[in-house]
């Protein structure tokens, strides 16, 4: 599939790049690599399942969470607007992937969960999606992916440090 393929070279500029605009470029990589993956996901969601990356995700946290969630939970799951939640809610609902009832605990709040129709569609989902990401890494041998999977765990706590040091723009 063409869409699948990127204009980046595997080796070049990046690799060599000076010192002082090494971090901007590693970050540039990771925004390519991130948007690449996310694009490719996307369109097979589409192509095979005839769904979208924001209701597979709305899915897979209730999949996660076999008690359901409330939807301001769903939401900060997500790290999303209440508003972009409660519309994929009122579709999947109407699809009958979820059941919405009323919270037992707070009669003010709705709680959803995945119906027996809707986890059965999302782990056809999730088999799918962990096949192309399995195939979209597999120019990296397990000992690369654990490296970078290292690499990047240590980036994400050093990033996350920073942005909670007092006088921080984070």
């Amino acid at each position: 599939m063409a869409a699948e393929t990127s204009s980046v070279p595997a080796t070049g500029p990046a690799e060599a790049a000076p010192a002082d605009k090494q971090a901007l470029r590693l970050w540039l990589r990771l925004l390519d690599c991130s948007g690449l993956v996310e694009k490719i996901v996307r369109t097979r969601l589409a192509e095979t399942f005839d769904t979208t990356l924001p209701r597979f995700d709305v899915l897979a946290a209730l999949e996660r969470a076999p008690q359901g969630l409330q939807l301001g939970e769903l939401s900060r799951w997500l790290k999303v607007s209440n508003g972009n939640v409660t519309g994929i809610v009122t579709r999947l609902t109407a699809e009958g992937l979820i059941d919405r009832t009323v919270d037992p605990n707070d009669g003010r709040v709705f709680r959803v969960s995945l119906t027996a129709a809707g986890r059965e569609a999302f782990l056809a989902m999730a088999a799918a999606h962990e096949a192309w990401i399995n195939t979209l890494f597999e120019g990296l041998g397990a000992a690369e992916q654990g490296e970078l999977l290292t690499l990047l765990t240590r980036l994400q706590r050093s990033v996350a440090e920073r942005a909670a040091e007092p006088g921080s723009e984070a």
